[in-house]
């Protein structure tokens, strides 16, 4: 999914993979990956197809990744990270899940 002029933020990144039926949100549990359709992924079952770096210009303390993932039996969504000032300790939980799943393709950054 190349980028294009439009998306130069989270929500509308969203609302393209919504518009491609790739918007499930991905959350990490103490069982593994799951888009709370009651099935849980460990890493080895996903993959990240993009990342996208979102850097705020005018608060650069706020950032976030948003994760394009794909599971081993097709569900396409995504997964949302906040990082810099925002960050806090729950998110070491995600980090190293997400640490663990393989990275398809290149990352891409929006401003």
């Amino acid at each position: 999914m190349p980028a294009t002029p439009n998306q130069t933020t989270v929500s509308s990144v969203i609302e393209e993979l919504r518009s491609k039926k790739q918007d499930l949100e991905f959350l990490v549990t103490h069982q593994g990956l799951t888009a709370c359709t009651g099935k849980y992924y460990s890493p080895e079952e996903l993959k990240i197809v993009r990342t996208y770096h979102f850097a705020e210009k005018t608060n650069p303390s706020y950032s976030s990744i948003l994760y394009l993932i794909e599971t081993n039996d097709g569900l396409k969504g995504y997964s949302l990270d906040a990082y810099g000032a925002y960050k806090n300790s729950k998110d070491e939980k995600f980090e190293t899940f997400i640490t663990k799943v393989c990275v398809q393709s290149e990352q891409q950054t929006e401003e």
